[in-house]
């Protein structure tokens, strides 16, 4: 193979793997009922529930995410038109812009559930957190929105489509493997108010993402 064209199909591939990370990862973030049932299996049982509690989200995750790229490859075509990319990429600003402030704003309260007395098997705990993830179809709204943003979906290349979305349920399980580590490390002052604060740092990196891509896709410019 000629190394110019080795070089760009790596480079290519790597800002793809970037993406995906970075999709998975915003995708598991907010502290929703999965997030905090995550924290609390992990305070109350151990690190290890609570990671397999987020591996079955992240499995939830990753079957959104085929149903929504596979979903949009069927009309690649009218995405891939300039003036329609344009607007669909501001679309997703704005809908990442309102998931943010909804973040930001989300009382951990609410999410909240008694005291668990019962361990269960850590395969309980794993499709636990599936089903609670995958009761919420509406996260699709959302993987549309990032899929736009960084126009994610590559059509007619099984491989590309392979490795986006094995990238995205990496950074989904590198978002819990983080969250699970700090839980453990800050068990004894990590309550309401830590998640709180949490909930509050995710919902202005969000926002902040949002608002660089909407300022880009109004100028024209683009990081890919």
């Amino acid at each position: 193979m000629d190394p110019l064209q080795f070089w760009i199909e790596f480079s290519s591939t790597l800002q793809l793997v970037f993406k995906g990370l970075i999709v998975g990862i915003v995708i598991s973030a907010p502290m929703g009922p999965v997030g905090i049932l995550c924290i609390q299996r992990t305070m109350q049982k151990g690190r290890s529930y609570g990671l397999v509690t987020g591996a079955g989200a992240a499995l939830s995750d990753f079957i959104y995410a085929l149903i929504t790229g596979f979903g949009m490859s069927f009309v690649i075509d009218f995405i891939e038109q300039g003036q329609t990319l344009f607007w669909l990429k501001l679309i997703g600003s704005v809908m990442l812009l309102i998931f943010g402030l909804h973040t930001y704003r989300q009382d951990p309260r609410k999410c909240l559930r008694p005291h668990m007395k019962r361990r269960g098997t850590l395969f309980y705990n794993f499709i636990s957190g599936f089903g609670l993830t995958f009761s919420n179809p509406l996260i699709i709204f959302l993987f549309i929105a990032l899929f736009n943003m960084f126009t994610f979906v590559i059509p007619a290349n099984f491989v590309g489509q392979a490795i986006g979305f094995l990238s995205i349920i990496v950074g989904a399980m590198l978002w819990w493997l983080a969250l699970t580590y700090l839980i453990t490390k800050m068990k004894n002052s990590f309550g309401v108010r830590g998640i709180l604060h949490l909930n509050r740092s995710i919902g202005t990196i969000v926002v902040i993402v949002s608002v660089v891509y909407a300022t880009m896709t109004l100028m024209n410019l683009s990081l890919y």
